[in-house]
């Protein structure tokens, strides 16, 4: 996880913004409840009416309510009102209203709704018509001391001490409806206008709510797509710098699914961790505190619900977890069957291996459908379960919420905004078990590619680089070499001295295995030596920068690799300025331009993936060209005429030896007639130099050299060279 949270790194100031547009977004989601539970609350069981205190009251309706007030109080509520001349009433007699001062400020406010509460709720009882009320408002009309009547209002007001507050904010709302009926208000007009309000009111918090959500899932997608964008260039740049020593600890196949599907898996989790991760917490804690300042008495059922959703999800972390880890190795690995089968289909064809392979395919294939079954099952059982328990909290709620209603300690519109930010509550902890199904695999995606990001690569450029002079001649020298592969026990090059001159050829010889490729391969760095050194021109490769030493160098591998385009394109690699004479020219010392001229399109002609579309010997001279038309001071041929005929190897060698005349040439070869003519052979058996001269003098001095020309070369040639040795 922690890997997940590192690439998101970079992008710090768009994640900020986005929980910036979150908390908008859950704000507008809390509020809504609280807007449907004032519509039933007050828009309809109060018809509308959310003022603690009568705004406007006729005479006698305040001279009832004084009846009920202590008469310490008495004076307060009459400084708070003042007679009302600014509107005409369908009443008698004087209308009062509050003062401005007092509407303005909440403290003066509260402190007269606290005096009138429970002598609005005395005198909507007595509007009510039962006997006793009516005996009570008789009594209280009968003349008498102050202190007498404080006495009897202190023992009724003793007598409501339990009374729930709700009951006394019905009764009240109940209350100042009929005194502005009295006065000729018309509070039919005053219902609608609130609940057409406060609609309004939710109508564009729910629009602010959607366009937050909109913007956070724009947002969200281009931070990740830029993650998966910035995971691939860095994964890219990183395998480009391997060398083989990596490639040989990361495969192929497992390096392409890093780069695809395991990226793909972060980029998706990157989005959910954006839009639902980061909103979870914040609507869950929001959910909670709209919750205790709603009704505190039930915050129980939310406890039971979250430890019932922590189980599920610990559960199923505890199963599902470790297939994760699994699933990723066995799309490895299908991926590697895959791509073996289809890069090797002629092979399989040839022996008749199809029914084998497909059984391999099949294995990996049904091995992989095998843990993603159980996998899924396993998720599957989530859902249904927390739609058990979201049904089972929210009938646990109003069956609970129901016996608060009855006893006046709760309304329905509290009951059904307490249901909704449960839900939201358990909405939100939903929202982090979906999240569970992909963290996982996500996690494992993001430990992968984090391994390819966090390597060493073993071919570093050195601090403080050397540079080779301007007017480099291209000697290259092996000092004392041996080298041994990372991992292995023992050399495969022992103790290699040689030097390479411009002007000449260099083949290199020996039987399979002997460490002919291994050998060209420490030159352009693909290896470093284990130990001793290689020098061009008195300079350890070493201390050169990889792309200064490998400027200077022509290479062409023993497998010939072509890209996708065309011939021109292909040719030109090394040297995209190349002009068409030069490329022109490389085809024809490669004895490339036969095969080419049949083409209709020339040197536009498409080459598909790795060259597919060409045969073996057209993909070496097309490979040798791209060397030519670099023109680099060092060339290496690494076995690279193997699948040329007699005649064009002859024409070939012929050609490029006019094109070398002052380069380092150096040969892998296989064949005694490639390098009959070289200047220089150096035989490698068993990784060590078993001899250096030319073609003659090696057939008189040594016998591995001896045995391979025997093998190839007719008695009659060998007596006749061996004569003119002698």
């Amino acid at each position: 996880m922690s890997n997940l949270f590192k690439f998101l790194k970079p992008h710090a100031g768009a994640v900020l913004a986005v929980l910036c547009v979150l908390i908008v977004q859950a704000y507008c989601d809390l509020s809504l409840p609280g807007y449907t539970s004032d519509i039933v609350n007050v828009g309809i069981q109060q018809s509308g009416i959310d003022e603690r205190v009568p705004e406007w009251i006729g005479e006698e309706d305040l001279e009832k309510l004084l009846l009920f007030t202590l008469s310490g109080d008495r004076n307060t509520v009459r400084d708070a009102y003042e007679a009302d001349d600014r509107m005409n009433y369908d009443y008698d007699g004087s209308v009062y209203r509050i003062k401005d001062e007092v509407l303005k400020d909440e403290e003066q406010l509260a402190e007269l709704a606290e005096i009138l509460g429970k002598p609005m709720l005395f005198a909507a009882g007595m509007d009510s018509g039962s006997e006793m009320t009516q005996g009570l408002e008789m009594q209280m009309q009968i003349p008498m001391e102050d202190e007498q009547r404080d006495a009897i209002l202190s023992q009724m007001y003793d007598k409501m001490t339990d009374l729930p507050e709700t009951m006394v904010e019905q009764a009240s709302a109940i209350y100042i409806k009929q005194a502005y009926q009295n006065i000729g208000l018309d509070t039919d007009a005053m219902q609608n206008r609130y609940i057409l309000t406060t609609g309004a009111k939710m109508l564009a918090l729910a629009a602010l709510g959607m366009c937050a959500s909109i913007l956070v899932g724009l947002m969200a997608s281009r931070v990740a797509a830029s993650v998966g964008r910035d995971l691939r260039g860095n994964v890219f740049r990183k395998v480009v710098g391997f060398s083989n020593g990596e490639f040989d600890k990361f495969s192929t196949a497992s390096l392409i699914t890093r780069s695809t599907n395991d990226i793909q898996q972060i980029q998706m989790l990157t989005v959910m961790i954006l839009r639902m991760v980061l909103y979870a917490p914040i609507l869950a804690v929001g959910g909670v505190w709209k919750v205790f300042n709603t009704n505190v008495d039930m915050s129980w059922i939310i406890a039971l619900a979250v430890v019932l959703i922590l189980i599920v999800v610990i559960v199923l972390f505890v199963v599902v977890m470790p297939k994760f880890k699994v699933v990723q190795s066995l799309v490895d690995r299908l991926n590697l069957v895959s791509r073996e089968i289809l890069t090797g289909l002629p092979v399989i064809r040839a022996f008749s291996t199809e029914k084998y392979e497909e059984e391999r395919f099949d294995t990996a294939n049904k091995d992989l459908t095998k843990v993603n079954l159980f996998v899924n099952r396993a998720m599957t059982f989530m859902m249904p379960l927390m739609m058990v328990i979201m049904n089972s909290i929210t009938v646990l709620i109003v069956w609970s919420g129901s016996h608060s209603i009855d006893s006046g300690t709760m309304q329905v519109g509290d009951m059904m905004a307490f249901i909704t930010y449960t839900m939201q509550i358990i909405m939100s902890f939903l929202m982090i078990c979906m999240i569970s199904v992909m963290l996982p695999r996500a996690a494992v995606s993001a430990t992968r590619v984090d391994e390819v990001l966090k390597s060493e690569t073993a071919i570093k450029d050195p601090e403080a680089p050397k540079h080779l002079a301007e007017n480099l001649e291209g000697e290259v020298r092996f000092e004392q070499v041996s080298f041994r592969y990372p991992g292995a026990e023992e050399d495969v090059l022992h103790n290699l001295n040689f030097t390479a001159k411009p002007g000449q050829t260099t083949a290199i010889i020996g039987s399979t295995g002997s460490g002919k490729s291994t050998l060209v391969n420490l030159i352009p760095r693909f290896y470093d030596v284990t130990d001793g050194r290689i020098t061009v021109d008195g300079v350890d490769v070493r201390d050169l920068t990889q792309h200064e030493l490998r400027d200077q160098l022509g290479y062409v591998p023993q497998k010939g690799i072509l890209f996708s385009g065309d011939i021109a394109s292909n040719i030109l690699y090394g040297n995209p300025d190349g002009s068409e004479r030069e490329m022109k020219e490389a085809a024809e010392i490669a004895q490339a331009t036969e095969f080419i001229r049949e083409k209709k399109q020339q040197y536009q002609s498409p080459i598909s993936q790795g060259g597919a579309n060409v045969s073996g010997g057209q993909k070496q001279r097309l490979s040798i060209a791209r060397a030519i038309a670099k023109h680099p001071k060092i060339y290496i041929f690494d076995d690279s005429f193997s699948a040329l005929d007699y005649k064009t190897d002859v024409k070939l060698r012929n050609a490029l030896k006019e094109k070398t005349a002052d380069s380092t040439v150096i040969i892998v070869a296989q064949r005694i007639s490639t390098i009959l003519h070289a200047e220089q052979i150096i035989v490698l058996d068993d990784g060590e130099i078993a001899g250096i001269g030319t073609h003659r003098e090696l057939l008189k001095n040594c016998d591995a050299y001896y045995q391979i020309a025997s093998s190839q070369l007719s008695e009659k040639e060998l007596e006749e060279d061996l004569k003119e040795v002698g």
